[in-house]
């Protein structure tokens, strides 16, 4: 989305998302859930973020709200 896309091509989300993604071992947390293994592809933010809340590091970059998935 238009509005993101300074954000996810800044210096904090590529080392936020980077360290999210080796610190599951770069697994996707869904598959793994179930006993499957596969390599997580993107950092996925759980609460979606829009242009309300995009400057809220709570929401944007605290790792509560990420998960590593495969597609």
């Amino acid at each position: 989305k238009e509005y993101a896309r300074t954000f996810y091509k800044s210096a904090a989300w590529l080392h936020t998302s980077a360290a999210y993604k080796k610190s599951v071992g770069g697994l996707c947390e869904r598959c793994s859930a179930r006993g499957l293994i596969a390599p997580g592809v993107i950092v996925h933010h759980k609460i979606y973020l829009t242009p309300e809340n995009i400057s809220n590091p709570s929401i944007a970059l605290d790792w509560s709200n990420l998960e590593c998935l495969c597609q």
